[in-house]
């Protein structure tokens, strides 16, 4: 067995580097995520710019084990809540997909503390039991990963099955993915994802983001869409006589709240780390690029006067000193901190992914009720008549799949099927609460509760192997769950679509997520702390352009061209 990394992991909170990265600017604008060594040289597969082909994405079917929400979701993307979990829950995975598969290596990362090893773990050895074969997993915390996932690939060493790093990656990653991985296209596409059940079940947005040179790589972790807008204390609004986020007009009226929420000699302000993103959405910002169909051309969000504005309100907010001391610089490494200060009662607002609100113990809803009962923290969304979503958590990452014969390949499949099981379901409860008895007990309205052992059980990462999109959940607080379904009842209809997610370029596949995104967090604190005036901003948009974001817009636009032509 391979045994878990023995180091120390950040917070259990679900969203850590990926939700500075993903959703561009939380960590206090100070993420760096650099690009990690290219796996396979500059030989092998040259990356292209190319319309993603429909073809190559699975045809999702809804996945119905039987339960009847007590929120509903919508097809359009609001996902169900539940307050009760069922009494009995249901297989959804038929036999044991890894039965004759021998030994299976998995490399995942956790935001989570090393778990109990499999002899230890009643959890890991009944989940084998139902797989019908061993998985030995590598966990690596999130903050390490990205070194980790380089090492592996420069030994020739990748896992059978393994998570994408959230940050970073291969400097060419169609070559790396030629190179290395099986292409999923032959059993995954079309109507062939219905020998996988729980992977039909996954939205198309999510699997766009696995395509790379015309052919399917990536299983999603797929997530609900929108990563939400922070979360913001409503005691605190309301003692401030906001009652409603409908009560906040506008982004003016946001920032005279914010002024009257800072209180230096009570230890409290406004916002803990970043709210620019708050700022871009309530602006009308574009996520990343804005496509004019009729022209065709693309412009970076970096271009666009909403996007201008919002790091105009944010540099307006820190000079009126709304920022708890030091937490704009602060980095991902750091998020424990910077959240733990808005966790703690020093701050009224923090940016942060949906997923870390309702998580057992460690989320927002649970760790803060443990600090003081009075604090009611809700989630944020957009703020006035411009306001609009992002679509920046269709998925959490990609995994991947190495290169074996046919058989092998349908059997690791049948894994991520087994990870990507929903909610309420046999599988499901293996994963997130272990064996009921050692892992969890029921309470009185028969909801799963985790056991000292059991909170140690379930922190293997099974659900980053593959996930459906999922339920909103949470057997503590349902006032929780009708406050994250509410958000998403307001996100959902604002969200604006990803304008390049149908199109591939090589320079931003490459660089978006590593020398780009240091230009951009970098030149944003600088000009948002005032250690660089305002007009330090027209340069950061030409530096951006000059080093690669104006060949990823000729590239999108060219894959724009490509696909109307591949059309008629």
């Amino acid at each position: 067995m391979s045994s878990p990394t023995p180091r120390n992991a950040p917070s259990a909170t679900p969203l850590n580097r990926r939700s500075l990265l993903r959703l561009g600017l939380g960590a206090g604008l100070g993420l760096a995520a650099a690009p990690l060594l290219a796996a396979c040289g500059d030989g092998g597969t040259t990356a292209k710019a190319e319309a993603k082909s429909a073809a190559l994405l699975p045809k999702t079917t809804p996945r119905n084990i039987g339960l009847t929400p007590d929120l509903p979701g919508t097809a359009d993307g609001i996902p169900n809540g539940y307050f009760t979990y069922p009494a009995k829950p249901a297989r959804s995975v038929k036999g044991a997909p890894l039965k004759g598969a021998g030994t299976v290596r998995a490399t995942l990362q956790t935001y989570a503390p090393p778990p109990p090893a499999r002899d230890k773990n009643a959890a890991w050895k009944a989940i084998e039991e139902r797989l019908g074969g061993q998985v030995d997993i590598t966990i690596v915390p999130a903050d390490d990963y990205p070194t980790k996932f380089s090492t592996m690939v420069a030994g020739d060493n990748v896992a059978d099955i393994f998570m994408y790093p959230e940050s970073g990656g291969a400097d060419n990653k169609a070559a790396f993915l030629a190179a290395t991985c099986a292409d999923l296209t032959p059993y995954l596409a079309g109507t062939k994802v219905n020998d996988y059940p729980n992977l039909a079940a996954i939205t198309e947005p999510a699997w766009q983001g696995g395509i790379f040179g015309g052919k399917l790589y990536g299983v999603p972790i797929s997530r609900t869409g929108s990563g939400g807008a922070g979360f913001y204390r409503h005691d605190l609004f309301a003692q401030a006589g906001v009652t409603s986020l409908d009560d906040i007009a506008d982004l003016p009226a946001f920032v005279e709240l914010c002024k009257e929420l800072t209180r230096p000699k009570e230890d409290q302000y406004a916002i803990s780390a970043g709210v620019t993103n708050l700022l871009a959405m309530s602006a009308g910002a574009p996520y990343s690029w804005r496509l004019d169909k009729a022209s065709g051309k693309f412009t970076l969000d970096l271009e666009t006067e909403e996007y201008r504005s919002a790091v105009e309100t944010a540099r307006e907010l820190y000079e009126a000193g709304c920022y708890y001391p030091g937490s704009l610089a602060m980095s991902g490494a750091q998020k424990e901190k910077y959240t733990g200060f808005f966790k703690n009662g020093k701050a009224a607002y923090v940016y942060d992914g949906m997923p870390g609100y309702l998580a057992p113990s460690t989320g927002y809803r649970a760790a803060m009720a443990a600090v003081d009962a009075k604090f009611d923290p809700r989630p944020m969304t957009p703020i006035g008549s411009s306001a609009v979503a992002w679509p920046d958590n269709v998925a959490l990452s990609y995994v991947f799949v190495k290169k074996a014969d046919g058989k092998r390949v349908k059997q690791l499949l049948g894994l991520a099927d087994f990870a990507a099981a929903p909610f309420g379901s046999e599988e499901y409860t293996l994963i997130n609460f272990g064996v009921e008895g050692t892992d969890f007990t029921r309470d009185a309205k028969g909801n799963p509760v985790l056991t000292e052992q059991g909170a140690l059980d379930v922190s293997v990462p099974w659900k980053f192997l593959a996930s459906a999109v999922p339920a909103v959940f949470d057997a503590a607080s349902e006032d929780g769950v009708r406050y994250v379904h509410e958000a998403y009842t307001k996100l959902v209809p604002k969200l604006i679509p990803n304008d390049h997610a149908a199109y591939s370029s090589p320079t931003w596949d490459s660089k978006s997520a590593g020398s780009l995104f240091t230009l951009k967090s970098d030149g944003l604190k600088d000009i948002i702390s005032g250690r660089k005036p305002m007009s330090a901003y027209d340069d950061l948009v030409k530096d951006y352009l000059a080093q690669g974001g104006e060949q990823a817009r000729t590239e999108f636009q060219d894959a724009l061209q490509q696909g109307k032509g591949a059309a008629k």
